[in-house]
């Protein structure tokens, strides 16, 4: 191919085809690095199946492993890991931002469509300086709980603790699930109150998305101009902000009630636990299915009710422009608040005195639908491929779907097909329903149309 036909085909590349290919790319690096003898304790390649199923786990922030990762992976793999997980969890667009502007390239149209795909934007104005304002926050956050993460990982490992607390903030504020403390994740430090609380704020903050990042610290920094008052403060936040909050606020307490009553007297999870253990592991089991894939109680154990609330959870997920997945908090408030006015009659759906457009209801109708459709079909699949309870099955594919990590133990003995199916449904859970969501939006937006007659259907 010539030199024409090579930017031709470059041209014709859309955003959001760029972006599957780039986390495609990363995905197929990461296998290729922890497939070599090097990455393994043992100096044995773990297969080139089992690495790129690893390596996609970490790209699409999930946390299901095949393997050990403390006792399976040698301290360049571990590395490898972290780094997939840092680029997988803020998006390969924002280091690529950052190396161009450190090297003086000019950021140019295609680059900024790219970067708007991957933050889940709307307006293309001010891209580099939020991929600028993403990347600090990241750091200097990351970093603020890797320090309080050492005060117990150092006195107990030494060196290799402040290894370890870099590992688990960046998994965790990156909503990946990856730990290096053993077989039953961080269920040792059920009952450690610094441990639970850094790794549950580092899960929340990554969960809250970017842009819900930017709009607090704009009206904090307008407030602390003027009065200080908590109520004014709420109301000078976006819509957006203002269901990502509520949301997150009201999950994580319903969880945690919902755990608290059915776990509490369970003596295989939380049963012969003190008051304080209880409280902390019904917090923990709360927040960690948003997607974070920890877990301090063992997941197995749990009631059956508590097992169906996780996949809630974990198929609700995050919220959007963060580094969470599932179909994300907004998109299942706007599809509530939509209902809502269905039963009460009314012509439009509105939230916090403003109107939702037709559109965005369209579009989480579209993620929903999408989502649904993902989980259906993978648990078909997996039921006919895998030796398992149906329960642990559904888990697993929802699991998957949203890039939680959690498993009921089904993840270890997956067959071939089963694990290319689980790595498929990562990448999809990663990608698909935000970037199928924004372009049929974009391509609704640019095809006029005329309007064709309207005629009622019977529904409900």
């Amino acid at each position: 191919m010539n030199e024409k036909g090579i930017s031709k085909f470059r041209i014709d590349l859309k955003p959001t085809q760029i972006l599957v290919l780039g986390f495609l790319f990363l995905i197929i690096v990461g296998a290729i690095l922890l497939n070599l003898p090097i990455a393994t304790n043992d100096g044995n390649s773990i297969g080139f199946i089992d690495a790129l199923f690893t390596s996609t786990s970490a790209v699409c922030v999930t946390g299901l492993v095949v393997v050990n990762t403390l006792e399976y992976w040698s301290m360049f793999g571990k590395i490898v890991i972290i780094i997939l997980i840092q680029i997988g969890g803020l998006g390969f667009m924002t280091f690529a931002t950052t190396f161009f502007i450190i090297m003086g390239r000019k950021i140019r149209l295609k680059e900024r469509l790219i970067i708007q795909e991957a933050l889940n934007q709307y307006s293309l104005s001010g891209m580099v300086r939020l991929t600028k304002n993403v990347l600090l926050g990241t750091l200097l956050i990351e970093g603020i709980g890797a320090v309080l993460l050492s005060i117990r990982f150092v006195p107990k490992d030494g060196a290799y603790g402040i290894f370890k607390a870099i590992f688990h903030s960046i998994s965790a504020f990156c909503n990946a699930g990856f730990d290096i403390v053993g077989d039953s994740s961080l269920s040792p430090f059920i009952g450690d109150i610094i441990i639970n609380i850094t790794i549950m704020l580092l899960i929340i903050l990554g969960g809250l998305g970017f842009t819900v990042w930017i709009d607090i610290l704009r009206v904090l920094k307008q407030k602390f101009e003027n009065k200080w008052n908590l109520k004014s403060t709420f109301r000078k936040f976006t819509l957006h902000t203002k269901i990502v909050l509520v949301l997150t606020f009201s999950l994580i307490v319903i969880g945690f009630v919902f755990f608290f009553i059915l776990e509490t007297t369970n003596p295989d999870t939380l049963g012969n636990l003190s008051m304080k253990n209880k409280i902390l592991g019904s917090l923990f089991q709360a927040v960690t299915p948003r997607t974070a894939g920890f877990n301090t109680m063992p997941l197995a154990d749990m009631t059956h009710g508590s097992k169906f609330m996780t996949i809630i959870l974990m198929f609700i997920g995050g919220s959007p422009a963060g580094t969470a997945g599932g179909v994300k908090t907004v998109t299942m408030g706007v599809i509530i608040l939509t209902v809502i006015s269905g039963i009460r009659g009314k012509e439009r759906t509105e939230a916090f005195e403003r109107t939702i457009p037709e559109d965005i209801i369209k579009r989480a109708l579209a993620v929903i639908t999408i989502g649904i459709t993902v989980v259906i079909t993978v648990t078909m699949i997996l039921s006919v491929t895998e030796t398992g309870s149906f329960m642990d099955i559904l888990f697993e594919s929802v699991s998957a779907f949203a890039t939680v990590g959690l498993t009921l133990g089904l993840t270890g003995s997956l067959t071939t097909i089963g694990k290319i199916v689980i790595c498929i449904t990562m990448f999809i859970g990663r990608l698909g329903p935000l970037t199928m969501a924004v372009a049929l939006s974009m391509r609704a937006r640019s095809k006029a149309s005329m309007k064709k007659p309207d005629e009622k259907v019977m529904v409900g």
